[in-house]
C-alpha cells in the first residue's frame, strides 16, 4: 500500500508521448504556486521502478521545498507502454537524450532539478552532461557510473530471488503485465558480458551544475567507488554523502536523512 498523499498537495495525472508509446506521469504541486521561473524537479526511478514504488517520497520533497515536481514512468514500467524489442546496452543514454528531454518539452519543464534513483540516478548524469542548460541541478540516489563485480552479483541475488521467492507477485503489484519483459530485460543486460564494459565516466566532465551524490554504505550493488567517480569526474560542484546502516534504498531505509540532505541542497542552489 503506497503511503499517504499530504492533503495540501495537488497532484494531477498526465501522460507523454515518445517513439508513439505511452508514459504515464503524475505533476505535484505545492500548496502555494512556486514563481514562475522556479525549476521543476524531476524524479526519475530505479530500474525496476515505478510511480508508485516511489510511494509518498516525491511528495514529501515537494513539500520541503515549495517547488513542483514531475514523476514519470519509463517504457515497460508500471503502466507504460510494453517493452516491444530486445533492450540495447545503451538503453540509458536513450533514456537520457531522447525520452527524458521529449518528456520535458511536452511537460513545459524548461529548468529541471534531476532527482535519480540507480538506473534513474544515472540516466541524470547523462542528462545533465548533454542538456546543461535545462539542467540545474541533479541529485543521485545509488546511482552507477560504471559496472563493478558487486553489481553483478547483486543482479544474480535477485535473479535467485526471482526464481525462488514471492518477487514475482511483489513486482507485478506496480507493473502488472509489464513485469515479466521488465525483470528480464533488467537481468539479462546488466549480467550480460558486453554490459561489463558500461562505463559513462567520459561524459561526468561535461556535467557543470551542482550534484548531491548519495549512496548506502551497505548497497548491495555497488561500492563507494561509484560516489568517488561521480564526484571527483563532475565538471561542476559535487557534494559525496555516504549514509551508515544503508542499502539500495536510501529514500526508503534513510528517509529522514536523505530528505533533510535533498532538502538542504535544493535551498542551497537559491
Amino acid at each position: 500500500m503506497n503511503d499517504p498523499i499530504p492533503m495540501s498537495l495537488r497532484r494531477t495525472e498526465t501522460a507523454f508521448r515518445w517513439q508513439g508509446l505511452r508514459l504515464p506521469g503524475v505533476r505535484i504541486d505545492p500548496p502555494h504556486p512556486a514563481p514562475a521561473d522556479a525549476p521543476c524537479l524531476v524524479f526519475l526511478h530505479e530500474a525496476l521502478g515505478s510511480i508508485r514504488l516511489w510511494r509518498d517520497f516525491p511528495d514529501e520533497v515537494v513539500a520541503a521545498t515549495g517547488l513542483p515536481a514531475l514523476v514519470y514512468e519509463r517504457q515497460g514500467h508500471g503502466d507504460a507502454d510494453p517493452i516491444a524489442a530486445p533492450r540495447g546496452l545503451d538503453y540509458l543514454h536513450i533514456e537520457a537524450e531522447q525520452a527524458l528531454p521529449a518528456v520535458l518539452e511536452q511537460a513545459g519543464i524548461k529548468r529541471a532539478i534531476l532527482i535519480g534513483h540507480s538506473d534513474g540516478g544515472s540516466i541524470a548524469l547523462l542528462h545533465a552532461a548533454a542538456f546543461p542548460e535545462r539542467s540545474i541541478a541533479a541529485v543521485t540516489l545509488a546511482a552507477h557510473a560504471f559496472v563493478e563485480d558487486v553489481t553483478v552479483a547483486g543482479v544474480h541475488e535477485a535473479m535467485e530471488a526471482w526464481r525462488t521467492t514471492d518477487l514475482p507477485e511483489k513486482l507485478a503489484k506496480y507493473h502488472g503485465p509489464n513485469t515479466e519483459a521488465l525483470y528480464r530485460a533488467w537481468a539479462e543486460t546488466w549480467t550480460s558480458d558486453a554490459f561489463r564494459r558500461w562505463n559513462i565516466e567520459d561524459r561526468l566532465p561535461r556535467i557543470g551544475c551542482p550534484l548531491l551524490v548519495i549512496q548506502g554504505a551497505e548497497d548491495e550493488y555497488a561500492t563507494a567507488a561509484q560516489v568517488h567517480a561521480i564526484c571527483q569526474g563532475a565538471g561542476g560542484p559535487a557534494t559525496p554523502l555516504l549514509i551508515p546502516d544503508c542499502a539500495h534504498q536510501p529514500q526508503r531505509q534513510q528517509r529522514a536523512a536523505v530528505l533533510d540532505a535533498i532538502t538542504e541542497f535544493v535551498r542551497g542552489l537559491a
